[in-house]
C-alpha cells in the first residue's frame, strides 16, 4: 500500500448542501424552503403552534408537584448484593460504597452520587462492610447477623460532600 492509494471508505465523505446557487443546482432561488411565509425565513420557532387554537400543552390540566430539591435514592436489596458477591463483581473484603455498587451494575453509573437505600429482600450469606445513606431495620439485622457492618452516611442538602454520622452494627 502506498500513500497515493489511500482512499476514504465509500460514503465516508458527503458533500455539503450548497443552496442558492442557481436553478440548475436544484436548490436555487428559494433554497428548498418553498415560497414565502414564516417557515421560509430563518429563525423560525413555531414548535407547538397549532394554527391559532389553544395548544395542547395549555389545554391539558397540570397535575402534581415535582420538588426540584428532592432526595433521590437508589435501592439495593441484599439478595442482589449476594448475587454480585457470588459473581465476583463485588469484593466482601473491602468497603462497598456507591461507586463499587455502580461498577458492579447494581445501580446506574450516572446515579452513583445518589443516596443508597439498603433493603432486606433476599438472603445474605457473606460478611460485608457497607457504606449507605439509609438501611431498613431488617437489612441492618441481616448484615449484622453475618458479622458485617453498615456505615450510615448523612448527605447534607445542596452539598456534594459525604459526612459520616454514626456506625451501625
Amino acid at each position: 500500500m502506498k500513500l497515493n492509494e489511500l482512499r476514504d471508505n465509500v460514503g465516508a465523505v458527503k458533500q455539503r448542501k450548497r443552496v442558492g446557487r442557481g436553478i440548475g443546482s436544484g436548490l436555487g432561488k428559494t433554497c428548498g424552503r418553498g415560497h414565502k411565509g414564516q417557515k421560509s425565513r430563518s429563525g423560525v420557532s413555531i414548535k407547538g403552534f397549532e394554527g391559532g387554537q389553544m395548544p395542547i400543552y395549555r389545554r391539558l390540566p397540570k397535575r402534581g408537584f415535582r420538588n426540584p430539591c428532592r432526595r433521590r435514592y437508589s435501592e439495593v436489596n441484599i439478595g442482589s448484593l449476594q448475587q454480585a458477591l457470588d459473581a465476583h463483581r463485588l469484593d466482601s473484603g473491602v468497603e462497598i460504597d456507591s461507586h463499587a455498587l455502580a461498577a458492579a451494575g447494581l445501580i446506574r453509573k450516572n446515579r452513583s452520587g445518589d443516596s443508597i437505600r439498603l433493603l432486606a429482600k433476599g438472603e445474605l450469606k457473606a460478611k460485608v462492610m457497607l457504606v449507605v445513606c439509609h438501611a431498613s431495620k431488617a437489612a441492618v439485622g441481616a448484615v449484622s447477623a453475618m458479622g458485617g457492618s453498615i456505615r450510615i452516611l448523612d448527605r447534607k442538602k445542596f452539598v456534594g460532600d459525604v459526612i459520616p454520622v454514626n456506625d451501625k452494627v
